[in-house]
């Protein structure tokens, strides 16, 4: 089950940034193998970004291919766009509840 994470800094205000993010997250929302997006900001330090989770590493490159990334790389309200890939560790996942278990991921 893989997790990506995608930073990156702010060249506008941060309420700018969020206003256009209304018109992608329903983009987002419909990406094959998506199982769940956490949208994170940084005000104070002007970063943004998400942590993804996917039903397989598949659904996860292909969207690091896809439009989307490739928009947000060229979008001039940001700058210094990083891509990481992780595996989660599901046995200690759980023991903290966080929502990547494979039965979790599909409620």
């Amino acid at each position: 089950m893989p997790i990506l994470q995608i930073n990156f800094k702010l060249n506008a205000p941060a309420e700018q940034y969020a206003s256009s993010c209304q018109g992608v997250a329903q983009a987002i929302a419909g990406v094959a193998g998506l199982r769940w997006k956490i949208w994170i900001l940084n005000e104070q330090e002007k970063e943004a970004g998400g942590i993804y989770f996917f039903d397989t590493e598949k659904s996860l490159s292909d969207y690091l291919s896809g439009p989307i990334v490739a928009q947000l790389k060229k979008h001039p309200g940001v700058r210094d766009v990083t891509a990481k890939r992780f595996d989660v560790m599901e046995n200690l996942t759980s023991i903290t509840r966080g929502p990547v278990s494979h039965k979790a991921a599909t409620q």
